[in-house]
């Protein structure tokens, strides 16, 4: 999962018609990945929309908190989940959805006790006010065989950073389709970013 992009566009759509432009944009800047996330009523939908009509683009569904949220994005044809935290009963929705699956961890036991469940990717978060690269770095030592996806305050100055960890497989970062272009919907310029995201691998 961590291989497809090195960024994988972390997304909030407010408005359902805004999800194809938006995902064939990003496609069209060299992103194969897009993330949306359940954050907004219209999130569901959206993944639907992209999952039928950009089939080209790996669209997974981000924030998802419940049980309940893990079956919906299925049910949607989410191709792969991830969250923000992880406690032991939604670890076990996400894990038998049979979707790949990125849980998130904030300290060393968290990712430790992920690890425990046979977890070997998973996503840091929130990453800069956790400690950032260095952080990650920093347990590299004690966790080699853990793979990240730091996603939180990362910016297209800050990744290359985090990209250059042997454990950070990509970065997730919402600077592709900041809220201002997309309610503009200048989706021309979110090709531009999403190409300078994609030279960043």
């Amino acid at each position: 999962m961590l291989d497809v992009s090195p960024v994988m566009p972390v997304v909030v759509v407010d408005d359902v018609a805004d999800a194809v432009p938006v995902a064939r944009a990003l496609l069209a800047g060299g992103i194969r990945v897009i993330e949306l996330t359940l954050r907004t009523p219209a999130a569901l939908a959206a993944i639907e929309k992209v999952a039928s009509e950009v089939p080209e683009i790996v669209v997974g569904a981000g924030t998802v908190t419940s049980p309940a949220q893990a079956r919906q994005a299925v049910d949607v044809g989410a191709r792969f989940l991830v969250t923000p935290g992880c406690t032991d009963r939604l670890l076990e929705a996400v894990s038998g959805t049979g979707l790949p699956f990125l849980p998130g961890a904030a300290t060393v036991s968290e990712a430790m006790r992920l690890a425990e469940h046979g977890v070997r990717e998973m996503k840091f978060f929130p990453a800069e006010p956790s400690g950032g690269a260095a952080y990650l770095k920093a347990i590299a030592g004690p966790l080699p065989q853990l793979r990240f996806c730091p996603t939180g305050g990362i910016t297209v100055e800050s990744a290359p950073r985090y990209l250059a960890l042997s454990t950070v497989g990509c970065v997730g970062g919402t600077w592709l389709t900041p809220k201002d272009l997309v309610a503009a919907k200048d989706f021309e310029r979110i090709t531009v970013l999403a190409k300078e995201a994609a030279e960043l691998g």
